[in-house]
């Protein structure tokens, strides 16, 4: 009799299928402080995932649905090992990404040796060393908005030979540091530099770079020996009082086009641009800003 049971028992419990795993919402990220769409480049802020993130920082989720970048280059960034340093105690350390937005530190904080993408907005650093990354080579993007920055010492991104993005905008610069060669995106908007602060040769060497925002400074004059790849340059409310001939085309070169240049802002300087148009020739299309 106890064995009809427990055969009853067995055949008419109802079976309860295991529910099905929670799909996560994939987060769409956009560049910060760019003013313009700029195509599988842009498409990275970070800002929703951030604000979650700092809401409870013990409940970070690793799924791969939390990457930073459209193509697959992070995959290949090994998870984050140190995370017993005291910056993954301060910060988050997430798959090769390290945060440390609004928690008010003072200088770059040590990382985990795997470390390819740094946030660190809105803080109060004041001082890039040499030394902050020195052994940190896997850098792939690094974004410094909103801090104090005054000081980038020399070589600070010298040993960074990945380095892609470097945004280092909303700060106290009155010059440029030299810029790694593999660069694509550089943002120094919202500073405090003037021409003599950028070397005459600061971007010639960057044939990766496609994207310059420098809007919001204090510059007299456009950049000289901008790079071919460039295809965004912001210039807007700076100083600028004139240009040439050479400073976007070749004068000696009247075949010669920018093929890849899709918009250059201009607009807020001084200039009267309708009184340089030769040295818009080799241009698609005409540089933003005040032309009588």
């Amino acid at each position: 009799m106890e064995t009809l049971q427990a055969f009853f028992l067995f055949v008419f419990v109802p079976l309860v299928n295991p529910a099905p795993p929670l799909q996560q919402e994939s987060l769409q990220f956009y560049e910060y402080d760019t003013d313009v769409s700029m195509g599988s480049l842009t498409q990275q802020d970070y800002e929703m995932q951030s604000k979650d993130i700092r809401k409870d920082r013990t409940n970070v989720s690793l799924d791969t649905s939390l990457m930073l970048q459209s193509d697959d280059s992070q995959l290949d960034v090994p998870p984050t090992k140190d995370t017993n340093l005291p910056t993954c105690l301060l910060c988050v350390c997430l798959s090769g990404s390290v945060y440390c937005e609004e928690i008010d530190i003072e200088a770059v904080p040590p990382l985990p040796k795997e470390t390819a993408y740094l946030y660190a907005r809105f803080n109060k650093i004041k001082r890039i060393a040499a030394s902050d990354f020195a052994d940190i080579t896997t850098l792939r993007r690094i974004d410094f908005s909103g801090n104090r920055i005054e000081e980038i010492e020399d070589g600070a991104f010298s040993k960074l030979l990945l380095l892609e993005e470097l945004s280092l905008a909303e700060n106290r610069l009155v010059k440029l540091p030299v810029l790694p060669p593999k660069l694509t995106t550089f943002n120094a908007n919202q500073n405090r530099i003037k021409s003599r602060g950028i070397k005459a040769n600061a971007f010639k060497k960057l044939t990766n770079l496609a994207y310059l925002y420098l809007g919001h400074n204090a510059l007299e004059s456009v950049p000289l020996n901008l790079p071919e790849s460039l295809r965004i340059l912001h210039l807007q409310y700076n100083n600028i009082t004139s240009i040439t001939d050479d400073t976007f085309c070749k004068s000696n070169n009247t075949r010669y086009i920018r093929t890849r240049m899709d918009e250059i802002r201009m607009e807020g300087n001084p200039i009267v641009l309708a009184k340089h148009v030769n040295a818009f020739s080799c241009l698609r299309m005409l540089p933003v800003g005040t032309y009588y």
